[in-house]
């Protein structure tokens, strides 16, 4: 293997890249875009206690409590209490039953419901618990004898409250390497039909290198912008290298995806048509990070889910190795399986 023909060849197609204004650009505006968006998103969650409560019966000291840093909403139904949790309306939410007072009466004990993200920390569930009670004291003039049972709306992932703009940099990273896989993707399309694949092939290069000199191009590409922004916007956490692997794995993922969408690619047009499905596809998974709940474990069958856990849990969590090995071997798993597909079928276009 002749690694001067394959700097070579790596060298050249970094200067054909930047050389595309298009994609030069797009790379350029789209990076600073996704930074712009991550700086531009509250840093902080909200620490007002927004509360939904259903309560069949008029309950004067529930609907009425208003105090500094506690906000209680009244809804029409349990339905409408679950839909406000899980959209983010409410931190917590309140069913209380229809037998309250008859029950408290007859020293009975009401079960009173309290629906959570998934997200929320046990403290929170705790202090809501409290408040619940203590407003039933403040209704009943009396100890409450009251039964609480806690419900999850959606898959559980326990941790602190994360920042609107720290869930969104998995999707930005992401987002980035789906930008560097377009642009792979449109150079390697564009020499097969200039032929260029072939005049190279003439020379002392074996297609063996090719591929090689193709995928270090694809893969420092992605690799060192997703590590650029993750470095400017701290995204690195307790765990680095950690972050670092699974970085340098989604690149290799995306070029990958780019041998494939250039294997059935014919022009620029063609390239932009298969590349936009699988951006959105690999995007799902971000998704369920901006809204847990919404989406279900069918995610786990889509590489970049493995990617995407990986860099919330680490960045946003602290997780260690001991959390996130058993994924970040999954996505090795299918980086070597999709690298393999794309470079079989793009050896059988250029024979």
């Amino acid at each position: 293997m002749n690694w001067r023909i394959i700097g070579t060849l790596v060298a050249k197609d970094f200067s054909l890249f930047f050389r595309n204004k298009l994609f030069a650009a797009l790379t350029a505006i789209a990076f600073i875009f996704y930074i712009v968006v991550y700086f531009v998103m509250p840093s902080t969650v909200n620490e007002n206690l927004e509360i939904g409560l259903y309560s069949p019966v008029t309950l004067p000291v529930f609907t009425g409590m208003q105090e500094e840093g506690l906000e209680v909403e009244t809804v029409a139904s349990e339905e409408a209490l679950k839909e406000g949790v899980i959209e983010g309306k409410y931190v917590a939410g309140v069913s209380l039953p229809a037998d309250m007072m008859e029950k408290l009466a007859s020293q009975q004990k009401p079960t009173v419901s309290l629906y959570f993200t998934p997200d929320v920390p046990q403290e929170m569930k705790d202090t809501v618990a409290l408040i619940i009670r203590e407003l039933a004291y403040l209704q009943t003039g009396q100890p409450l004898n009251i039964e609480v049972t806690e419900e999850i709306l959606g898959p559980d992932m326990t941790g602190t409250p994360i920042p609107p703009r720290d869930r969104l940099r998995p999707l930005l990273a992401i987002m980035i390497l789906m930008v560097e896989m377009m642009g792979l993707a449109n150079l390697l399309s564009e020499e097969l039909e200039r032929g260029t694949v072939h005049a190279l092939l003439v020379t002392p290069m074996s297609i063996k290198e090719l591929f090689i000199a193709k995928g270090i191009t694809g893969t420092g590409l992605a690799f060192g912008q997703s590590v650029l922004f993750m470095l400017l916007v701290g995204g690195f956490g307790g765990g680095p290298l950690i972050i670092l692997i699974a970085l340098l794995l989604g690149a290799v993922l995306v070029t990958g995806v780019a041998f494939l969408i250039s294997s059935v690619s014919k022009d620029f047009m063609s390239v932009l048509a298969w590349s936009i499905p699988a951006f959105i596809i690999l995007m799902v998974p971000s998704f369920s990070i901006l809204f847990p709940g919404a989406i279900t474990n069918w995610i786990k069958i889509l590489p970049s889910y493995y990617l995407v856990d990986i860099v919330h849990r680490v960045a946003n969590f602290g997780s260690g190795w001991g959390d996130v090995w058993l994924n970040l071997l999954i996505l090795l798993g299918f980086c070597l399986v999709i690298t393999w597909l794309g470079i079989f079928f793009l050896r059988r276009r250029v024979r």
